[in-house]
């Protein structure tokens, strides 16, 4: 499947640290509120389903809710599909529309699937080494964070007047 031209085309700059920071700020409120969804949802719904009102608040006061791999799974399956849906469409997530960056392939067009899935598995190996995936890009000539160099994709700074006509 061919990748689509993303818009506004054009070469940008690479994406400083601070922006992108402040749009890994901003997705974790919205990823906070996803995540409070699917677990209301897992628990209200398909757990009171298989054991009823009574035995989940059993299960819930014996502590059998406060490890739930099942539950983990869903939330990182839905934070993926979450980030992949943005990165792949429009090659922006809410945050990243805010403070206006892009990621995107180095012909402009968006990522695809796997390109996504490889930068969701590292940027999470980058903030689990402490950050150093992001601090990364200080070192690079090309101001590229790990989840860039593997994802083989760019976050470029879009101009401030691409919506103004």
């Amino acid at each position: 499947m061919r990748n689509h031209p993303l818009s506004p085309q054009g070469q940008y700059p690479a994406a400083g640290l601070v922006r992108r920071l402040a749009a890994i700020f901003y997705d974790a409120f919205l990823s906070i509120a996803l995540m409070m969804v699917v677990t209301l949802f897992y628990q209200q719904v398909v757990l009171r389903f298989f054991y009823g009102s009574e035995g989940l608040k059993a299960v819930a006061e014996s502590g059998g809710l406060d490890i739930d791999p099942i539950l983990s799974t869903l939330l990182l399956f839905s934070l993926f599909a979450f980030f992949a849906k943005f990165w792949t469409h429009n090659g922006q997530t809410l945050g990243m529309q805010v403070w206006g960056v892009r990621i995107q392939n180095d012909d402009g067009t968006a990522i695809d699937l796997w390109q996504a899935l490889l930068r969701f598995l590292i940027a999470i190996m980058s903030w689990l080494a402490l950050g150093l995936g992001y601090w990364w890009m200080l070192f690079d000539k090309k101001r590229r964070t790990w989840h860039d160099i593997y994802s083989e994709s760019q976050i470029v700074q879009l101009p401030k007047n691409i919506h103004k006509k």
